[in-house]
């Protein structure tokens, strides 16, 4: 075998030194409280019969899409889908990608042009930044959910700006890592008010948030007012894949110049077909169901935090994502790994994932988390972290 590089394990020893050295799990038994399938749909068997449905009924049934969407992949459960995300969603126009982070990457890559500017929220997720990267735009970050702060990055690059100029502004509906919403309907006055193009990544609102799981902008009846959303399909909707939500010329924009979508093999049928019966059983009474169901269990821990005064400690969160400060690597892996031993997944985030001295447990509510284990593993934290 090779020898392996010398600045490659200096990097992992130096992950060791900093005891942020990431290892895959092992799959467990522990009540969930970690994973992103918020409303139990990858577990959920009338969709796994549905999609079963779909495979047989089909016309040319195969195991793989064969290549990419514009060689011989675009199978006819793509144009299906795609007919549904444009209705359940109310957009113009949607492109399916493998997955959220070849959407980002996607958009990212190609949208914003040269002498384009992008501004965006420092707390976007890893695939939006590395989308960036990738761009010949000029970026600027701005502070988390900062409306202020935003504005004064506005004003220091606005005499630099040359005619042409388009601006974009990034955010994100439900902040993977903090489980938090910005202020959208300002995002939105602030986009039309300085012509700029809002984009927003849905990946933790839709299923969650909106009719028939369409998003936190559907709810907020904002969605029109975007220039362009990402919504993903591996976490509430328990599948896996993505889309891009916009106008049809930004549809066309992106079968031509995304290479995350030209230049790869697209989702097998049973992959799409499988989002397919997802939508469906979120547009049926039990969907629906589910979804008051996660509310009502979102209210419920909260109601806890406050019961054992762990409020302070938290993340302001409306979302099944709830965040719990824990400074420091080691001290928040020890108390995860006191919660695991109690049989509660609950995962800790580490630096740098997420900022040295912001380290978290990440708690992921779900529809079919009880009552009872809510209660159980809220009293264990409060006798694991100090009170504040």
């Amino acid at each position: 075998m090779a020898h392996f590089p010398k600045k490659l394990t200096a990097k992992i020893e130096k992950r060791h030194q900093d005891d942020a050295l990431r290892i895959l799990p092992s799959v467990g038994q522990l009540v969930d409280f970690s994973s992103n399938d918020y409303l139990g749909f990858a577990r959920e068997k009338t969709i796994s019969d549905t999609t079963f449905r779909y495979l047989t009924s089909s016309t040319a049934p195969r195991n793989g899409a064969t290549g990419s969407r514009l060689i011989s992949g675009n199978h006819e459960f793509y144009e299906q889908l795609e007919r549904t995300l444009v209705q359940v969603h109310g957009s113009e126009a949607a492109l399916v990608f493998n997955s959220g982070y070849d959407a980002n990457l996607g958009f990212f890559a190609s949208v914003p042009q040269r002498g384009d500017v992008i501004l965006y929220d420092e707390l976007i997720h890893a695939s939006i930044r590395d989308g960036i990267q990738m761009s010949n735009a000029n970026n600027f970050k701005f502070a988390h959910n900062n409306i202020e702060d935003l504005q004064d990055t506005f004003d220091r690059i606005r005499s630099k700006l040359i005619e042409d100029t388009v601006i974009y502004i990034v955010t994100e509906s439900v902040f993977s890592m903090d489980g938090d919403t910005p202020d959208l309907q300002a995002l939105v006055d602030f986009s039309s008010e300085n012509g700029c193009h809002l984009v927003v990544d849905e990946a933790h609102a839709v299923g969650v948030f909106g009719t028939n799981g369409a998003g936190l902008l559907q709810e907020l009846g904002l969605a029109e007012k975007v220039f362009a959303r990402i919504i993903t399909f591996g976490k509430a909707f328990g599948c896996h894949g993505a889309a891009i939500l916009g106008s049809n010329g930004l549809k066309e924009y992106l079968v031509n110049f995304a290479r995350s979508l030209v230049y790869t093999t697209g989702l097998p049928p049973h992959s799409v077909s499988t989002i397919l019966a997802a939508y469906d059983f979120m547009g049926a009474g039990e969907g629906h169901g589910k979804k008051e169901h996660l509310h009502a269990t979102i209210q419920k821990f909260k109601g806890e935090l406050l019961n054992f005064q762990l409020q302070a400690v938290f993340i302001p969160s409306n979302s099944a994502i709830h965040c719990c400060l824990v400074p420091g690597n080691q001290q928040v892996k020890q108390v995860a790994q006191k919660l695991q031993e109690k049989g509660f997944n609950v995962k800790p985030i580490l630096s740098p994932t997420v900022p040295k001295g912001r380290e978290r447990l990440r708690f992921c509510l779900h529809s079919y988390n009880t009552d009872t284990e809510i209660l159980e593993v809220v009293s264990l934290l409060s006798h694991l972290i100090p009170s504040a």
